[in-house]
């Protein structure tokens, strides 16, 4: 019978590595899928105060001469008033005629914690014009 007792332990170390490498692929598959998640989130949290900071334009330009311009300093404040109501942060630029808004936040991991990745970064970017009417889908 010892001759039995000389490979005890083998397995063990088998089912440890193969334990460890099944959490990882689960913890890469679960956290990612969250990551995904909130970067999607942070996408339509972009796209909307960017849309609400296009809708700040200059109505005397617009009444007087038809011309559609934004006002900057309005644009931006309207933008971070709409991130900030969504309890979003990040960051609003006002050039020319577009509003580029970009969020930036983390998404805390379930398991990837557990190899000391606490939580990813995401961030996502969206920019608005404003438009006269829609006549056709531009590119």
């Amino acid at each position: 019978m010892s001759g039995w007792r000389a490979d005890d332990g083998q397995v063990t170390a088998f089912v440890v590595a193969l334990t460890t490498g099944i959490l990882a692929l689960t913890g890469l598959t679960l956290d990612g899928g969250l990551a995904l998640s909130a970067k999607l989130r942070a996408h339509g949290q972009a796209e909307a105060a960017a849309r609400a900071g296009a809708q700040a334009i200059d109505l005397a330009a617009y009444r007087n001469n038809g011309e559609v311009r934004l006002v900057p300093s309005q644009a931006a404040a309207h933008a971070y008033a709409h991130l900030a109501a969504q309890g979003a942060t990040g960051s609003v630029v006002v050039a020319e005629d577009t509003v580029t808004v970009t969020v930036t936040t983390s998404q805390p991991t379930q398991l990837l914690g557990l190899v000391g990745i606490g939580s990813l970064p995401v961030q996502a970017r969206a920019a608005a014009r404003p438009q006269r009417g829609v006549i056709e889908i531009e590119p």
